[in-house]
């Protein structure tokens, strides 16, 4: 479980075929304190930590395996050497909610249609398919790559193959622009899209209701 808040931006040193793709990330955090076994969050992906070293005098890193379900499943690019990535690691009880509930199971994906900037913040909107515009309401609260976000705007429109879509702006405020991946976002980038939780069980209820009458 995490909560969409940010804590470090790692990067892909090495990715490698060992059945799965076995990917290894320089990051900030102590290998000391990261348990073989431990969650990490990826830019919004949860994967479990199977090596780690402190680098000697190179960076830490830490090892995931990247199952070819997920890679299909997640944005374009995302697995390849010199990749950033959003890290958060998994939450401890009676630590501080500061973002929302995140299961870091992607749901879908998004491509960014425009990144404007507002004051000192960035307005960027995201153009998402059928299967997660139920999902997503104005004042709501979205993941994208590992980032809690909140909904400013929802639109329906008709997307590229002609199916129905949504787009849903964002107003990313210079602190997260700064510590997280997004501050490099640009148009045409596909992200990783986790709907919020309770949305995600408020549909299954609904398609259960009108199922059973």
């Amino acid at each position: 479980m995490f909560t969409g808040i940010v804590t470090d931006i790692g990067t892909i040193t090495s990715v490698a075929q060992q059945g799965d793709t076995r990917v290894v990330i320089a990051t900030a955090y102590d290998p000391a304190t990261i348990d073989l076994g431990a969650s990490i969050a990826c830019s919004g992906v949860c994967l479990t930590v199977v090596d780690k070293s402190a680098g000697g005098d190179g960076p830490h890193w830490f090892a995931v395996d990247v199952s070819g379900e997920t890679i299909s499943r997640t944005a374009r690019d995302q697995w390849t050497q010199g990749r950033p990535l959003n890290l958060e690691r998994a939450l401890k009880l009676g630590e501080e909610l500061g973002g929302h509930i995140v299961t870091g199971h992607v749901d879908g994906l998004g491509t960014v249609v425009s990144v404007v900037e507002e004051g000192g913040s960035h307005r960027v909107t995201v153009r998402a398919g059928t299967d997660i515009a139920p999902f997503i309401a104005a004042k709501g609260s979205v993941t994208i790559d590992g980032v809690s976000l909140t909904v400013n705007t929802v639109r329906d429109v008709d997307g590229p193959d002609g199916q129905r879509a949504v787009e849903f702006g964002l107003n990313i405020i210079p602190h997260t622009w700064g510590v997280t991946t997004l501050g490099t976002i640009e148009t045409d980038r596909t992200v990783n899209i986790e709907i919020d939780v309770l949305a995600r069980y408020l549909q299954r209820m609904e398609h259960y209701r009108v199922n059973a009458s």
